[in-house]
């Protein structure tokens, strides 16, 4: 008997060393605009909308057909910043 068939070359050694300790990051590319297109009448909807309800994203976005909550909080906060919804609205007091 040899021992070749006994003990593992150092090829077959460093095939499994490295298993799994190697984390490759890929870059993946955005999955969402940065800023999500408004048409001209869903800007109206949720100026309005934002006037009578403030920062109730989901409930702005449930009274236009297939947009999300978070694509219109993400066109708010690119259009007028983070501002406190009372500061948004005009009212006279």
């Amino acid at each position: 008997m040899s021992d070749s068939n006994n003990h593992a070359t150092d090829d077959d050694a460093s095939i499994g060393s490295n298993k799994g300790r190697q984390h490759v990051k890929e870059k993946r590319p955005p999955t969402e605009d940065p800023k999500p297109e408004i048409s001209e009448d869903e800007a109206d909807i949720i100026a309005r909308m934002h006037r009578l309800l403030g920062n109730r994203w989901s409930l702005i976005a449930g009274r236009i057909p297939g947009r999300t909550a978070e694509e219109i909080e993400k066109y708010w906060t690119s259009k007028f910043g983070s501002l406190p919804s009372d500061q948004c609205s005009s009212t006279d007091d």
